[in-house]
């Protein structure tokens, strides 16, 4: 074998290596993103009291990849692999408080736990576990306390509910500088003070209804009661 030859071949089992290895370590980055969510669904199951057992098809024995995507309330991005893409546990019956594990699901774009028996107050860390969030909603629960600031840095929301439950205070205003923001609604709270200057979308004064502590456009304005 002459040296050129030798060369060759050189650099094609060198080749053939760093691919094997470059694959070995996009799988190792695949199989762990995928293990967080299924942790991730793990930790809601565990986490919420479910009266009427909606929540018992989360069987977690089956270890195929893919079979999360079939849990009652779950949509993957694609239906053979374990990324969660929106959860929607709307109607439930669920109690407890917000859960916190499903910051695991680290691809989640939509999240409805709208019409249950959830309590307690919304993490002040919500855009860290919900960052690429496009919708959120949290509606008819019993949630009480402020409305997190943190929720201005959630910059792909187009969808925000957060009526009929127990909040209190101010609605930050920096809320009014999400970029993408369509729909938003606070009604049948306990809010006061003067609403946000949304400066991407017109939202009606019947998102705001029912908080009688709350002014400024399109509300009354501030200091005319």
């Amino acid at each position: 074998m002459d040296f050129s030859t030798s060369m060759t071949l050189t650099r094609r089992i060198l080749f053939a290596v760093i691919i094997v290895f470059l694959k070995l370590l996009m799988n190792v980055h695949l199989s762990e993103g995928t293990e967080n969510d299924v942790y991730c669904l793990r930790s809601i199951q565990a986490s919420l009291e479910d009266p009427h057992n909606y929540l018992s098809s989360w069987n977690f024995n089956n270890t195929k990849e893919g079979h999360i995507c079939f849990f009652v309330g779950v949509e993957c991005w694609h239906p053979d692999e374990n990324k969660v893409l929106n959860i929607n546990l709307t109607g439930m019956d669920l109690k407890g408080q917000f859960p916190r594990g499903i910051g695991n699901c680290t691809a989640l774009t939509g999240l409805d736990l709208s019409h249950n028996k959830l309590h307690g107050t919304i993490p002040s860390d919500i855009s860290e576990l919900l960052p690429f969030a496009t919708t959120i909603d949290l509606s008819w629960n019993d949630f009480s306390g402020r409305i997190p600031p943190s929720l201005a840095n959630c910059s792909y929301l187009n969808n925000l509910r957060l009526d009929h439950n127990r909040l209190r205070g101010r609605i930050p205003p920096q809320l009014g500088l999400l970029p993408r923001i369509r729909n938003f609604s606070v009604t049948n709270n306990l809010l006061s003070g003067p609403v946000p200057k949304f400066v991407c979308a017109s939202i009606p004064k019947e998102s705001y209804a029912n908080n009688s502590g709350l002014c400024g456009y399109p509300l009354d304005p501030c200091g005319s009661r």
